[in-house]
């Protein structure tokens, strides 16, 4: 006598809907890959050199893409096997192949996600839920310098250290004001404000754009004439992604003496790292507009039994030599002990190694977009804040007590000092707000080696839980954000419509009130919606 296994019996309505299943999940794949051929057709059709189309296409069947795809992936916490993938990458080498692509994407309803360096937080420029193509700016990285007239043209697939070398190859006394994480491409940072080691000089890098070329959902290319003064407002800060694909981008260059000053000083908790941290929160922003300081606090190995400590690293740069700095620092800052011994003379290109950990390398270094940066771990979570008031000794110690975690090995505080011209700039002056009233910024990151993309849910519950005890003692109504700094946590759009209400939650933590013009330029330049993922500016509803 057989047994019958109900384990394994299956009903007629369980079959008839594995069935619908199958055959909807073919029909699915039948359709995406007609969309699919149909893009690539389009393309070709609509290419001013379609011989040459096949030269910057990747498809999920050429063997060049996964290479290319990781090429500019530079948070390995979306390099797994369960990250969506683009149907296309495209790597322009012109215009057209940008304005064909945009056209054809919105014939086939294919989500565009453009990427200059890949540097984005969230991984918004390489990742989408919704099937999508990649417009990979990395043949866009002219750059052309102007010492005469101390302006420069950058397009928008360069990284900040082609533009510092260009620069540095012209002149030792020109600069411009952006970051020190050499490999981030200029198209996004611009796109976010930006800020570097001479923001509290000249302001952020937004602040020097005088000028960009812009292709619009409708492929015109746009200066800053054709464009208007409120388009141009709003690339310069509003976040990269909601309004268009900016192509290049006109720079003001600054002045820089040919000597500047740095150092780093570091302390344990042992050594009244506290004490010390405590007192910087009142002077760094009202050191003179020629500085820039900065603290990184960092779990390290004490010398005591190989027990864990607290090391706070106190940064600052100078336009200006030693014998300058140095008695600046004993009268404003005499706790920390600086003496002549600790600081070192460089140029200004050179500090971009220094700050960047790149000491021991040559200037050549700054060309390399593969480069991976120490200052972050291949795998990453970030979060941001602005702090308006000294934060007490008190929440201080839990903080540094939060370092001492096992999730916290690899995470860093960064305490970045605002004022200086900061202080002077309109909040409205470009999307961009955090201007006066901020003592300094916080940034937050946890990391992790790729191999440990399995566990990232423990450190990413690691940094929500140390932004969750900061929200006391920092910025309120609303809690603010850096949108470079990008932390989809703080709220998303819905895959379909947004709703104001909705899309202000995260919104105004970037942009506070300049949010609404943001999204009245977005209706005026980009109606339908089409340059959108899950924090870019969306339309008002009619």
């Amino acid at each position: 006598m057989h047994k019958i296994s109900f384990r394994k019996m299956k009903s007629p309505r369980f079959l008839v809907f594995s069935f619908l299943f199958a055959a909807l999940f073919s029909l699915s794949r039948a359709t995406s890959s007609r969309t699919h051929e149909s893009f690539l057709h389009c393309l070709s059709l609509h290419s001013e050199d379609s011989s040459f189309i096949s030269k910057i296409i990747y498809t999920q069947n050429n063997s060049s893409y996964s290479s290319v795809l990781e090429f500019s992936m530079h948070n390995l916490r979306f390099s797994t096997p369960t990250t969506p993938k683009p149907q296309v990458i495209i790597t322009p080498f012109h215009e057209s192949h940008i304005q064909a692509t945009i056209y054809c994407s919105k014939k086939h309803r294919l989500q565009v996600r453009t990427r200059s360096g890949g540097h984005d937080f969230e991984g918004i420029s390489y990742v989408s839920e919704v099937s999508f193509v990649i417009i990979d700016l990395i043949n866009f990285r002219s750059i052309d310098i102007d010492v005469e007239n101390k302006v420069a043209w950058v397009q928008s697939g360069a990284i900040l250290g082609e533009l510092y070398y260009r620069i540095a190859e012209k002149s030792k006394t020109l600069a411009f004001p952006a970051g020190i994480c050499h490999t981030v491409g200029v198209g996004g940072y611009f796109s976010g404000g930006g800020y570097g080691l001479l923001f509290r000089k000249y302001g952020l890098a937004a602040d020097n754009i005088i000028d960009a070329q812009f292709i619009d959902v409708n492929g015109r290319i746009l200066d800053r004439k054709a464009m208007g003064e409120d388009l141009f407002w709003a690339i310069r800060g509003g976040g990269g992604g909601s309004f268009g694909i900016v192509i290049a981008w006109k720079l003001k260059l600054v002045p820089v003496p040919a000597t500047v000053t740095v150092f780093t000083i570091s302390r344990t908790s042992e050594q009244n790292a506290i004490k010390l941290v405590h007192r910087w929160q009142y002077i760094a922003h009202q050191l003179p507009d020629g500085t820039f300081s900065f603290v990184v606090l960092r779990s390290v190995n004490s010398s005591q039994d190989g027990k864990k400590t607290v090391l706070a690293s106190f940064n600052l740069f100078f336009l200006g030599g030693v014998d300058e700095l140095v008695p600046l620092m004993q009268e404003r800052f005499p706790e920390l002990g600086l003496v002549k011994e600790d600081c070192t003379e460089m140029s200004w290109i050179e500090s971009i190694l220094y700050f960047g950990q790149l000491q021991n390398k040559s200037l050549d270094i700054l060309l390399d977009r593969t480069f991976q940066s120490p200052l972050l771990s291949p795998a990453f979570k970030a979060k941001s804040d602005y702090v308006k008031e000294p934060i007490p000794e008190i929440a201080l110690e839990a903080i540094l007590s939060k370092l001492h975690e096992e999730e916290a090995k690899s995470a860093g505080i960064f305490f970045l000092a605002y004022g200086g011209i900061m202080d002077e700039i309109p909040e409205t002056a470009t999307p961009f707000p955090h201007r006066a009233g901020n003592l300094y910024k916080i940034l937050y990151t946890v990391g992790w080696q790729e191999e440990d993309n399995k566990n990232s849910q423990r450190y990413i519950s690691w940094i929500r839980r140390v932004y969750s005890y900061m929200s006391s003692f920092v910025s309120k109504s609303p809690r603010e954000a850096y949108i470079n700094y990008r932390d989809l946590d703080i709220g998303i759009n819905n895959k379909g419509s947004t709703s104001y209400a909705q899309a202000s939650v995260w919104g105004h933590k970037y942009f506070k009130n300049n949010f609404d013009k943001l999204m009245r330029v977005k209706t005026m330049i980009d109606p339908e919606n089409f340059f959108k993922h899950e924090q870019s500016i969306p339309p008002h509803l009619s």
